[in-house]
């Protein structure tokens, strides 16, 4: 059989886990997060990591491996997936890589440009600058250090306008300078296989999520992280409003109400996202023996 990466892409709160569990028993392989918050130890709760029995059940990698308090990118990630591959590979010819983060999926499957790391000095003076003049500063920075990427860049999202400033900065090039978007070749098979629910169901299945992780802690977990609050890694769904609860800002139920509302919308654009994939070949959770047939039978052509 030749060395295959499978990957199960899907919105967060479809399934992901334990279907891939599931498959990886089956096959008896490793599965590899594709979630970059579950990257953080800190942050159990509020990103569903797998708990301890489902660790134990499977290898899994890349879960909890880093501290809030540590850099990580994009394009470590690509290196240290493709640097884990082989040695996977030589216990078993079939790897499974699953989770919600898109361009880090995308990393893994097509590359990603050669873009150099950047001085954290350089990055905590955008962090300042955002702080003192919000996301319009940022804009203004971006469009005269590289009108090319302004053009094309998410104008409201203000990590993405960062990286950019960070890289244009630190090694004195237009971040849009470092964009081929070419295809990387890779030296195993992919195969994609993603997962989806009836919109109202998956929505049920989200308040579910948010309801439990309440119950298991939450709110607990996101106080022990306010020292911390700054960092990029805690810029998410779920920490954001718990974070303007404990504040006084809102209520608790308020924010437990657009804790659901946000994760709704990050469904969507997950969803968005994927769908211009034509690659990937989408089930229905409900049919998850069907899926993992079909898998089993690519595996085999």
């Amino acid at each position: 059989m030749k060395n295959t990466l499978i990957v199960i892409p899907g919105p967060t709160g479809v399934g992901k886990t334990d279907l891939s569990i599931r498959l990886a028993t089956r096959l008896g392989c490793d599965i590899i997060s594709c979630d970059s918050r579950q990257f953080y130890r800190e942050m159990k709760i509020g990103t569903a990591a797998p708990g301890e029995e489902q660790l134990a059940m499977v290898r899994h990698h890349f879960i909890g491996f880093l501290s809030v308090t540590d850099y990580y990118s994009v394009s470590l990630y690509e290196r240290d997936v493709i640097k884990l591959l082989p040695s996977l590979f030589a216990r078993n010819p079939v790897a499974i890589l699953t989770g919600g983060s898109m361009l880090y999926m995308d990393a893994v499957c097509r590359g990603m440009d050669d873009i150099p790391d950047t001085d954290p000095a350089v990055r905590q003076k955008y962090i300042e600058m955002y702080r003192r003049e919000g996301i319009a500063g940022l804009r203004l920075a971006l469009r005269m250090l590289d009108p090319d990427h302004y053009a094309k860049v998410d104008l409201h999202n203000p990590r993405r306008i960062m990286r950019a400033l960070e890289i244009t900065e630190s090694t004195g090039r237009p971040y849009s300078s470092f964009l081929t978007t070419a295809v990387r070749e890779r030296d195993f098979r992919i195969i994609k296989a993603g997962m989806t629910r009836e919109r109202a169901e998956l929505y049920r299945r989200i308040d579910e999520r948010v309801d439990g992780m309440i119950r298991a802690g939450l709110e607990q977990e996101v106080a022990g992280l306010a020292p911390y609050r700054h960092l990029n890694a805690l810029r998410t769904v779920g920490y954001q409003e718990i974070f303007s609860s404990l504040d006084g800002d809102i209520t608790r139920d308020e924010a437990v109400r657009l804790i659901k509302r946000n994760t709704r919308r990050y469904a969507r654009k997950q969803l968005t996202w994927w769908n211009r994939d034509n690659t990937i070949t989408w089930f229905d959770a409900g049919e998850s023996e069907r899926m993992i047939t079909e898998i089993e039978r690519l595996l085999s052509a």
